[in-house]
Formats: structure tokens, C-alpha cells, sequence
């Protein structure tokens, strides 16, 4: 066989691929192209992570440019979860904390005047008319009490504030979403639709309920952005992005910066006498209660008060929807404070309060009543007719006996014995009040202490009722004032 032979410059025989697959070999040879401008790996649309407790009220923003007056955002993708949230947009560079010290944003504009007034056009379906001015009254409150601002409620015409609960298109180009999604909206001083405050209709909405949507902290966020201010990165604050069901409802220092940068101090009162209160020293870094501008409570020196009642060991005065808070005889940082900051939704002023053996506590005003635990309300408002009560309201309640199994109500020189377990009391005949010997027949407030000596109030004066000979003791009646608050003791004890 003749030996093979090879041209002088001929290459060896190639092998042959078929296209496709060269083609494919091409691919993978080749390096990946760069990300094209505002695209994302596909991890970097993951939802963030969400602590218990906390749900975030706006997604990111959308790669299209948002309306100049900052109102709502895109929602999560159709296919993803939709978490409640907020429909205002953040700021421009997102809540990002890089190459920013300060916390709190504005918005770029803020109203021209202090005294603001504000409408409710339409309410919704799950609260009565009365609780939702309540509420929105205390959403506005919280900012009202570190400002000089003002706002008072107006029935007709155009006010300053135009608040409505509303679905789906609704006339703004913003529509809601239904439940869930985009729970309110609203709108920036110094734009279009300055004042305009707008809340989905199809939530469930409640108040001091974890339940549903919380329309208090929800309203108070809102009323936020009304007032200039943006979407801060801060922990716990009002104005962060995430909703927590948290209570007592308060600003945090942040909130507390970004508004008074925008409209300065509250207002100081003149008053003729300053109250005799504990130092309030280290209350802006707590979560106690913050105080009110001096000359807006009343004096306690001076007071009559409402109601006193133990609650968790602790002794609580109130008088005209303030409270007090006595802890071992030591009145506490910032007290007095809003009843309803501890309670939400609890009217002011109340007639009577107690808590039960179970620990539940009531409160009483005029013809109605609620129950809360702890500081979440259970019942109410409720008749009193319910309790076996007609006529005109309860003036004071008093816990009676060491296992709390006693409750009296007072009225005029009359009482009855009350059953919490069976709500009802034992018999719609009052008792005339003279059983209670030494107490006078028409009182304001009773309660019990840990000795189980009772205390009745009248006026600014109180009396101790003695358990074992049942009668005051001797010495009484006494000042309130002196005893309960550290009051200058007056020349003359009976005013």
C-alpha cells in the first residue's frame, strides 16, 4: 500500500460541527454583557425582610417619574405580596441613610399660618360618626401639642384640611386599591392639592385594634405629610415608613425635630401659678407620656377631680380628659397627659373608673361605658342600661374588699352593689348612701388602696373610710391637693 501523502502547506483535515451547535459554543465563549442602566439582578427584587409586628407601608418606587406633589406609589409586583402601606412616595434619593446626618425629610413647603381647620366629608362603615371626629381630633392633637399649630373642626364649606374615605378612582389620578395595598394618601402644603387627606374606604378600619387597620396611627402619619413632612429613616418613629401597631401613640424626637424645624415651639401660656409637679427631667428620651405646654392641663392643686381609680397598682386622677399617675405615692414624668393617649378612644372627660378582679378596666360617661384590657378597648360605648342603670350617669366607682369582688356605684345620695361577672347590678333599687357613715351624701370619686382604707372625693376635699369600723376616721376631710400632689397647704384647709 502506497504510504500517504501529505502536500507541502496543506492543513489537516477540520472537524465539522453543525451550525447550531457552533453557534452555541459562540455563546458561551463570549463574556456577559453589562447590566444596561437601571436594570437589577434578579435577587435584588426580593421583597425586604419584615419584623413581627411590622408591615411596610409603600413598596419601591416606580422607574417612571413621580408627580411633583409626592402622592402615591407603584405597587408591588401583581405576582408578590401587596403589604399595607402608605401612598406617599419617598423622596427622590429613597430612604437611604448614606451621606445624610440628619433623620427627619420635608417636603418643601409648609403652611403660612398656625391656625388650621379641617373637614371630614365622608366616614367609614366601621366606626360611628363620633369616633372617627374623636380620633381624627387625637391623630391632629399629637402634633398640635409640640407646635403652635391649631386645628379646629368645621362642618360646611372648604377648610384647610379636607379629609374623605373613598374608593378606587376617586378624582386625584391615584386610585385605591381596595383591602389592603394602599391604605391613605395625601397631599404636601405648596402643591395642587394642598390639605387634601384621602383613606381607602374598603380597609377594615379600627381604633386601638390589631385587628384591622388602626385608623389613629394611620391618620396621624397622614397628618404628616399635610403639615411638610416626609418619610424619615428613623427607629420607631411616626413618620417612618413602616406601620406598627404600638401604643400609646407619640412622636418620637425625630417626628418631634422635623416639625417644630418647620413651625417652632408650642406657644407659652401666662399662668398665675405654676403646679406643683415632679421634675420632668429625662422625658424626651423616654417612652413615658410627653408633657403638655405649661397652662394647657389643669392645676392639680386647684383641681375637683372626675375620677380616681387603681389600675395595676398604680393611682390614676382624672379631670377634664387628663389623667395623673401616682406610682408609690410619686406623681410621674410627664403627667398630667391625655386620658385618651393611655386609652384610645376613650371619650373625656369620664365620670367614674375602676378595675376589676380580672383585671379589666372601666371607665363611665354620661350614659354610655367601655372596657378595656389593659390599654386595648374590648367593649363600648355601651349603654348603661345594660348594666341595670337608668337615668342620669354614675358619678364615682369604688372597688371595695381584698379580693376586688365588691364594686359600687354611686349617684347622688344613692348606691347600688355592681357584678362584673354578670354585668348587671344586684337590684335596680338604689341604697340610700348614709350606710357609708361619715361620707358625705353626694360624692366625686372613690377609690381603695392597698390597706383597703376607701377614699371618697368631694370638691377638693377627701375622706378615708376606716374597713373595720366602718365609718371616716377622724381628722377628715382633708385636702386633696396637699396630700395627693405635694400642694402648698392654705391658711385656710376648708375652701
Amino acid at each position: 500500500m502506497a504510504p500517504a501523502v501529505r502536500l507541502r502547506g496543506a492543513a489537516p483535515r477540520a472537524l465539522l460541527l453543525p451550525l447550531p451547535l457552533l453557534l452555541l459554543l459562540l455563546l458561551l465563549l463570549l463574556p456577559p454583557p453589562p447590566l444596561l442602566a437601571g436594570a437589577r439582578p434578579l435577587d435584588a427584587h426580593r421583597h425586604p425582610s419584615v419584623r413581627k409586628g411590622q408591615q411596610p407601608w409603600h413598596a419601591a418606587l416606580s422607574s417612571g417619574p413621580a408627580p411633583a406633589s409626592a402622592t402615591q406609589e407603584v405597587p408591588y409586583a401583581a405576582s408578590g405580596p401587596r403589604p399595607p402601606r402608605c401612598g406617599v412616595p419617598d423622596p427622590p434619593d429613597g430612604l437611604s441613610t448614606r451621606n445624610r446626618q440628619k433623620r427627619f425629610v420635608l417636603s418643601g413647603g409648609r403652611w403660612e399660618k398656625t391656625d388650621l381647620t379641617y373637614r371630614i366629608l365622608r366616614f367609614p362603615w366601621q366606626l360611628v360618626r363620633e369616633q372617627v371626629q374623636q380620633t381624627v381630633a387625637e391623630a391632629l392633637r399629637v402634633w398640635s401639642e409640640v407646635t403652635p399649630l391649631t386645628f379646629t373642626e368645621v362642618q360646611e364649606g372648604r377648610a384647610d384640611i379636607m379629609i374623605d374615605f373613598t374608593r378606587y378612582w376617586h378624582g386625584d389620578n391615584l386610585p385605591f386599591d381596595g383591602p389592603g395595598g394602599i391604605l391613605a394618601h395625601a397631599f404636601f402644603p405648596k402643591t395642587h392639592r394642598e390639605g387634601d387627606v384621602h383613606f381607602d374606604y374598603d380597609e377594615t378600619w379600627t381604633v386601638g385594634d390589631n385587628q384591622g387597620t388602626d385608623l389613629l396611627q394611620v391618620a396621624a402619619h397622614e397628618f404628616g405629610h399635610v403639615l411638610g413632612l416626609q418619610h424619615t429613616t428613623a427607629a420607631k418613629a411616626l413618620m417612618s415608613p413602616f406601620y406598627t401597631f404600638r401604643y400609646p401613640l407619640s412622636l418620637s424626637p425625630d417626628d418631634r425635630r422635623g416639625i417644630q424645624y418647620l413651625y417652632g415651639q408650642p406657644r407659652l401660656i401666662p399662668t398665675s401659678r405654676a403646679p406643683a409637679l415632679a421634675p420632668r427631667a429625662g422625658v424626651e428620651d423616654t417612652n413615658e407620656i410627653a408633657p403638655l405646654e405649661p397652662g394647657a392641663q389643669p392645676d392639680a392643686c386647684e383641681a375637683s377631680f372626675d375620677a380616681v381609680a387603681t389600675i395595676r397598682g398604680e393611682l390614676f386622677f382624672f379631670k377634664a380628659g387628663f389623667v395623673w399617675r401616682l406610682r408609690g405615692g410619686r406623681l410621674q414624668p410627664g403627667y398630667p397627659a391625655l386620658a385618651s393617649r393611655h386609652w384610645q378612644g376613650l371619650p373625656g372627660p369620664v365620670d367614674a373608673a375602676f378595675e376589676d378582679a380580672q383585671g379589666h378596666i372601666w371607665f363611665f360617661q354620661g350614659a354610655q361605658y367601655w372596657v378595656y384590657d389593659g390599654e386595648k378597648p374590648v367593649l363600648g360605648p355601651a349603654p348603661l342600661s345594660e348594666l341595670g342603670l337608668v337615668g342620669s350617669p354614675i358619678h364615682a366607682a369604688l372597688v371595695w374588699g381584698s379580693e376586688k369582688n365588691k364594686i359600687y356605684f354611686f349617684r347622688g345620695g344613692d348606691y347600688w352593689r355592681f357584678h362584673p361577672s354578670t354585668r348587671h347590678v344586684d337590684s335596680p333599687v338604689p341604697r340610700r348612701a348614709t350606710d357609708w357613715r361619715g361620707v358625705p351624701s353626694e360624692i366625686d370619686a372613690a377609690f381603695q388602696d392597698a390597706d383597703g382604707y376607701a377614699y371618697f372625693l368631694r370638691g377638693r376635699l377627701y375622706w378615708k373610710f376606716d374597713p373595720v369600723k366602718v365609718k371616716t376616721l377622724e381628722g377628715f376631710p382633708r385636702l386633696v391637693g396637699p396630700d395627693f400632689f405635694s400642694c402648698a397647704e392654705p391658711a385656710n384647709t376648708f375652701l
